[in-house]
């Protein structure tokens, strides 16, 4: 997985799924699947915008163990106009879970979601370095709590937000 910063100001974040065995077998769709092929492979690419929102959705299936699985693609076209933020994995599960998606991406879209904010934020701090504007902002402070090494009374907390009122040990 990836991220990169378009020309237009737009973020592409894509990634491919793969996966194979150790061992050749029968596949009723593509015949013999041989070691080194894949069983899995899939591909999706969302486009989003600085606040996180999609507004472009690419998917496709280069190998799968059914003929009927590439189907379903058009389906994630309705991850346009959504925002990558809280509650975003139960809309995507909410929309494709069971039959109206493919398991295999929509673990890729979640993962996205991560590769995004690991694109984007980091890249608007660094900017927001360079033009002198304070870098402790509210859009740090959302990182707080949201993880281990995040923990309102951890060490990184402290050096991060050395302002930041530590809650008193019972």
């Amino acid at each position: 997985m990836q991220g990169y910063r378009r020309q237009d100001g737009l973020w592409d974040i894509e990634g491919r799924l793969t996966d194979g065995k150790s061992y050749s077998f029968k596949n009723d769709y593509r015949g013999e699947v041989k070691v080194g092929d894949f069983i899995h492979e899939m591909w999706l690419r969302l486009t989003v915008d600085d606040s996180l929102t999609i507004v472009a959705v690419e998917a496709a299936t280069d190998n799968s163990p059914f003929a009927v699985c590439p189907a379903i693609l058009p389906n994630f076209q309705q991850l346009k106009g959504l925002k990558i933020a809280k509650g975003f994995n139960a809309k995507v599960f909410e929309l494709f879970g069971g039959v109206h998606g493919c398991t295999h991406h929509v673990e890729l879209i979640g993962r996205l979601a991560t590769v995004a904010f690991q694109t984007i934020f980091p890249y608007r701090n660094r900017m927001s370095d360079r033009t002198g504007e304070p870098v402790q902002s509210n859009r740090r402070m959302r990182l707080l709590n949201t993880c281990h090494a995040f923990a309102e009374d951890g060490e990184i907390a402290r050096k991060i937000w050395p302002d930041l009122p530590q809650k008193a040990k019972t």
